[in-house]
C-alpha cells in the first residue's frame, strides 16, 4: 500500500467529504465494526455493499461532526495495511484494510479502545 494512499484516505475523512471518503473503497466490500453495532445499523456489525457503507458513513458524519482521526502508525502488509489513528470520542483505533487489484479496500475489520 503506498504512502499516498493513506494521507488522502486520511484527509477525506478529516474533511468529511463524503465523495472523496468513498473514492477509497471497492464496489465489494466486506466491512466489519463495532461502531456499526452501536449505530444500530444491524446486529452482526457487518456491512458487504458499497450504497450501504455510504449510508452508514453519511450517518457517523452527521452523529459525529466534530469527528477527525489524528494518525500514528502504518503497519504494512503484503496486500494490507493496519492503521493506528486516535477516533470517535478520543477512542483509540486500529483498521485492518485489504486492497484489491486497482488499489481500493475490499475488506476492514475495524477495532477500537472504548472508555478511556
Amino acid at each position: 500500500m503506498n504512502t499516498n494512499f493513506v494521507h488522502e484516505w486520511l484527509d477525506a475523512w478529516n474533511s468529511h467529504d463524503l465523495d472523496k471518503i468513498m473514492e477509497h473503497y471497492s464496489e465489494s466490500i466486506d466491512f466489519v465494526s463495532p461502531i456499526i453495532q452501536q449505530m444500530g445499523i444491524n446486529a452482526e456489525g457487518k456491512i458487504s455493499i458499497k450504497s450501504d457503507l455510504r449510508e452508514y458513513f453519511s450517518k457517523a458524519l452527521r452523529k459525529y461532526p466534530d469527528l477527525h482521526f489524528e494518525f500514528y502508525h502504518e503497519l504494512k502488509g503484503a496486500h494490507s495495511t493496519v492503521l493506528f489513528y486516535r477516533s470517535v470520542n478520543n477512542s483509540f483505533s486500529a483498521e485492518y484494510m485489504e486492497l484489491n487489484e486497482e488499489g481500493k479496500v475490499s475488506k476492514v475489520r475495524a477495532h477500537y479502545k472504548f472508555g478511556e
